[in-house]
């Protein structure tokens, strides 16, 4: 099963399914502590380190298919239906889930990305972590200077560098299957267009300033969640819940708590 931080409820709702939170591509469940502990207010909300990051197990398939399978078995082992936030890469999951298995996902919410494929490539940030220098590395400043060389968007390091343990057993190492990544990159950026409805209520919560969900995509997103809704977040891009956490975490709570 996939590793699991979990977040307890401060004052438990009775009525309220717990939060799983999906992340996105080279992210883990890390990145979202501090949101996931704001959202755990009335329920219970997990954050799960997707297959082939961080402690989760490593595969050799990394397909959506897969990636839906493996959070349907986390929700099954947790009360058997959650409401899911999926960012990126997991929203891609979250939407393959939902669609597969509707009864497991009460409220869902897609956070920059569509259902649709991509023309951009990834890989380029795999040979950034793969190509660094981890001989002698003790601290988290140095690494980002050594990224820097690759990688100038220093929120992007600050990012990747989450993935890197420094104390792992025989030296620093990426927390990354970077092999499975490079080689499935191809159906991690594309889609495999499944089949089925899910008919819950649905957000596709989008940064305003990002390009990832485009009007020409509302017809194939409805064909599949016919009860979605739409919202933008002003001043944020692809990494809409780091750029504007707050207004990001409102959001959620308002269509989570509906």
């Amino acid at each position: 099963m996939l590793n699991i931080l979990r977040h307890p409820a401060q004052t438990p709702s009775t009525d309220l399914p717990p939060i799983l939170i999906a992340h996105g591509l080279y992210g883990s469940a890390r990145n979202w502590n501090v949101i996931a502990k704001r959202l755990s207010e009335r329920r219970d909300v997990m954050a799960v380190d997707m297959r082939n990051h961080g402690f989760s197990p490593h595969f050799p398939g990394h397909s959506y298919p897969e990636l839906a399978e493996d959070l349907a078995e986390v929700i099954r082992a947790n009360g058997g239906q959650v409401d899911l936030l999926g960012h990126s890469m997991g929203g891609k999951a979250s939407m393959t889930l939902a669609l597969a298995y509707p009864p497991l996902v009460r409220r869902l919410v897609v956070a920059d990305i569509a259902p649709v494929a991509y023309p951009h490539d990834q890989t380029q940030y795999i040979h950034a972590m793969r190509g660094m220098d981890l001989r002698d590395l003790t601290t988290r400043a140095e690494a980002d200077r050594r990224l820097a060389q690759t990688v100038p968007e220093a929120p992007l390091r600050a990012f990747f560098l989450q993935s890197l343990d420094l104390k792992a057993e025989g030296g620093p190492r990426w927390r990354l299957n970077f092999d499975a990544l490079e080689r499935e990159m191809p159906k991690i950026v594309g889609w495999h267009d499944p089949e089925g409805q899910f008919d819950g209520p649905t957000l596709f919560l989008t940064g305003a300033e990002s390009g990832y969900v485009r009007p020409e995509n509302r017809p194939t997103i409805r064909a599949h969640f016919p009860n979605a809704h739409f919202a933008k977040l002003a001043g944020a891009g692809h990494w809409l819940h780091a750029d504007k956490p707050r207004e990001f975490e409102d959001t959620l709570k308002v269509f989570f708590d509906a």
